[in-house]
Order: C-alpha cells, then structure tokens, then sequence
C-alpha cells in the first residue's frame, strides 16, 4: 500500500516545509510557523476526508480510460488540482469580484489577507450554486440509470431507476431544486444564486454530451478509445473542480492565508489521487459491491449541504462526516453480502 503514497508523503513533507516558512515569515517567529503547519495539516485532513467519494468516481471512470489518458488524468490532472483550482481560480476569482488582474489579487493575498478573504467569501452563494447543481446531476444520473441492476438500498433505489425511463429527469429536478432553493437566499443574492445554478446545470450538460459524442462513434467507425478517453477526462476535471468549490471557500473559515490553504488543500488533493490509483490497481470496486452506491449517495448529500450552505452554515466537519458515514456504511455491507455469498 505504501508504494501508492509514496508521491503523496514526499509532497507533504514539502509542503509542511513550506507552510512552516509561510507561517514563520508572516509571523516572524517559530510559533507562528507551527500554527500555520498545523492549520495546513488540518486542511489536508478535511480535503481527504471530503473527497473520498470524489475518489471512488475516479476510480470507475480511471479504469476505463486508455493507459495514455490515466498518466494524463494523474499528471497534467494533479497540477489543475492543485496549482489551478487551490491557486489560480480563487486568484481569478477574486480579481473578476474586485475588478483587478490576477496579479493584483496575488499581491492583495500577500499583503491584504483580510481584505482578500472578505472578498472570496462573498462569492460563496454563487459558487455553492454551481458547484451543488454539477454535482446533483452527477448523483441523480447514477441513480436515474434505468440498466443498473444492482441496488444498495433497493426500496429507495429500484423506484428511482424506472424514473430514468424519462428523458432529462434529473435535469428537471435538479432546476426544480435550485428554484426551490432560490427562494430562502437573501433578496440580492436571489438572481446570482439561479444563474449560477443554471450554469452548473449548463456545463455538466456540454461536458455530458461531449463525452457521449466522443464515446459514440458513427456506422462506420469503430470507437475511438483516445477520443472516448478524453472526454472522460473532461469529466473529472470538471467533477474534481466542483468538489473543490466549496472547500476553497471554505477553507477561508480555518484560516486566510491562501498560500496555507493552497498548500494544505493540495497535498490533500495528492493523497485523493493516489487512492484513486490503489482503487484502480487493487480493483476494490469491483470487490466491494456497494461502495460505488456509497459514493453517489455522498456526492447526492454534498450537493444538498452546499445549496443548504448558502441558507445556513454547515461545518466542514460534519460535510465531511456525513460522506465518511454513507461510504462506510456502503463498505460494511459489501462485507456482509460477500461472507452471505461466500465471496
């Protein structure tokens, strides 16, 4: 086991050197860069535990992907992870709010972190609604598979299944959802709320059907698995940046330096792909039979907890918790139907 974590420790080693330093220069003493160690580790801690289920969907769609388009997904795929959506998005993001270049929003994070933090949390509810509406869908078209014959919790799931019969049912539900939603948001944060949601919905639509039109060749064409392999790619990208919304913002409730949330964010972005390479080389999904469905129902959960967010504050603890409860309770009974089977 420890060979899938070997790239995961050396980063954190580097990184908790770095944090140390960040903290220690800010501070200028050596509590200073314990503290900011500390809060580094603690945001790690919080990314893994949160993206376990991200895990767990990389890995059933890794293994179908050519081995061309794994390094990638592990290589190209670890630097937008971690230097694009801990480093480079909350710094646009923060420059489209503020009407500055990246630049300026760089050096406002270095010099001004209150100001800055101030700044990115005033893009929550938006963000909340893009991210919570990609990832229903995500959740809703799982369980919306008319074909799936294996259900975990089957007085809930087999119901839901025939509803797939209805063309873009999880699209309507999700919009009936963001509406729904839309009406307890504060009066200027009503319209940012639908539009972003709507977006959510938007993309996860153009990234679903870029991905089909990569994976289905005409008559006369076989398929194509570079081609199939890349719009899957798009696809986790995408998932794996939705995930990361709502744990870069909320990463500023722990502290609001973005050089110590990048750092602390990133390793546990690291030690998230490298269990999604052991699921994929230890062909864990395939053994336990339910944690996949466990999976989907913490992505489901997640997306109800960020739209719920933006009406309430929910501690990243218990978002967390709740995915780590759904994914053991998937696990514990994939035990128990292989020793009823004799698997």
């Amino acid at each position: 086991m420890l060979k899938y974590f070997k790239g995961s420790i050396l980063l954190s080693l580097m990184g908790g050197a770095c944090a140390f330093w960040v903290g220690q220069y800010y501070s200028g003493t050596m509590a200073g860069g314990f503290s900011a160690l500390f809060l580094a580790t603690v945001l790690s801690v919080l990314e893994i535990s949160l993206s376990f289920d991200n895990a767990v969907v990389n890995a059933i769609v890794l293994k179908k992907m050519t081995p061309l388009w794994q390094h990638r997904f592990l290589t190209w795929g670890i630097a937008i992870a971690v230097f694009g959506m801990r480093l480079v998005f909350p710094l646009l993001l923060v420059g489209v709010m503020a009407g500055i270049n990246p630049i300026d929003a760089l050096v406002m994070a270095a010099k001004k972190p209150d100001e800055y933090a101030k700044i990115m949390l005033s893009a929550h509810v938006s963000i909340a609604a893009y991210g919570g509406a990609f990832l229903m869908l995500v959740a809703l078209k799982y369980f919306f598979e008319e074909e799936k014959d294996v259900h975990w919790v089957s007085i809930i799931e087999k119901p839901i299944s025939k509803l797939g019969r209805m063309d873009a049912v999880e699209i309507a539900i999700t919009l009936a959802i963001i509406y729904g939603f839309s009406l307890y948001q504060a009066e200027h944060e009503k319209m940012s709320f639908l539009v972003s949601g709507i977006w959510g919905v938007v993309t996860y639509v153009a990234v679903d059907g870029i991905g089909a039109f990569l994976q289905s060749p005409d008559e006369t064409q076989e398929l194509d698995l570079n081609k199939a392999s890349m719009g899957m790619f798009l696809y986790l990208e995408v998932l794996d940046a939705s995930f990361s919304f709502d744990g870069v913002v909320g990463a500023f409730a722990v502290t609001n330096n973005l050089f110590i949330i990048m750092i602390g964010l990133g390793v546990g972005a690291m030690f998230v792909r490298s269990l999604t390479i052991m699921l994929v080389d230890k062909g864990t999904l395939a053994e336990y039979r339910y944690l996949e469905h466990g999976a989907f129902y913490a992505i489901g959960s997640l997306a109800v907890i960020m739209f719920w967010g933006t009406i309430h504050h929910i501690p990243e603890v218990i978002t967390g918790l709740i995915g780590a409860i759904l994914i053991g309770m998937s696990l514990w009974s994939s035990i128990l139907y292989n020793k009823k089977n004799g698997h």
